[in-house]
C-alpha cells in the first residue's frame, strides 16, 4: 500500500532530449523541491516579495543584504529521529535541510527593506529607488 507510484502516460513516442534531461535531473535530485516558492509583484512605489516558508520559525530564517543581492535562507532540522528510535514510522515525507534563494537588488532602496512572517508566508516590502531625472538648463552663449 505504501509503495504506490504515480502512473505516467507516455503519449509521445518522438525522442525529446529535453524530456530526457528532465528525467535525469528528477532521478538524480529526486522530485522534491530544493527551494521555496516566491511571488514578486509591483505595488506602487514598492515591490512585494512573498515566499512560502511553511513550518519555519522566525529564528530559522535569515535575510541578508550583501553586494547588491538579497538572500533569503532557512534551515529546518530533523527532530523525528530523536523522538522515535524504534522505527515505528511507516512513511516519513517531511524533509529537512537548508534552503536559500537570492535576488538582485537593482533599483531597490536596500536600506528601507522591511520583512514580516505571517502564517508561513514571509513578506518583504522592497521600496523602489526614486528615479532622479537630471535637471536641464540652457546655457547662454557669450
Amino acid at each position: 500500500m505504501f509503495n504506490l507510484t504515480p502512473y505516467e502516460r507516455k503519449t509521445n513516442d518522438v525522442w525529446d532530449p529535453f524530456r530526457q534531461l528532465d528525467e535525469i535531473e528528477k532521478s538524480f535530485f529526486g522530485t522534491k523541491s530544493v527551494g521555496f516558492n516566491t511571488d514578486i509583484r509591483e505595488d506602487g512605489n514598492n515591490y512585494i516579495l512573498e515566499a512560502d516558508l511553511p513550518g519555519f520559525k522566525k529564528d530559522d530564517i535569515n535575510i541578508d543584504v550583501d553586494d547588491g543581492y538579497l538572500t533569503i535562507s532557512a534551515k529546518r532540522s530533523s527532530n523525528y529521529e530523536d523522538k522515535d528510535k524504534k522505527g515505528s514510522y511507516v512513511r516519513c515525507e517531511r524533509y529537512y535541510g537548508s534552503y536559500s534563494r537570492s535576488f538582485s537588488l537593482d533599483g531597490i532602496d536596500s536600506d528601507n527593506i522591511s520583512a514580516e512572517l505571517t502564517d508561513g508566508v514571509l513578506k518583504l516590502t522592497l521600496p523602489k529607488l526614486e528615479v532622479v531625472t537630471p535637471k536641464t538648463r540652457r546655457l547662454e552663449i557669450k
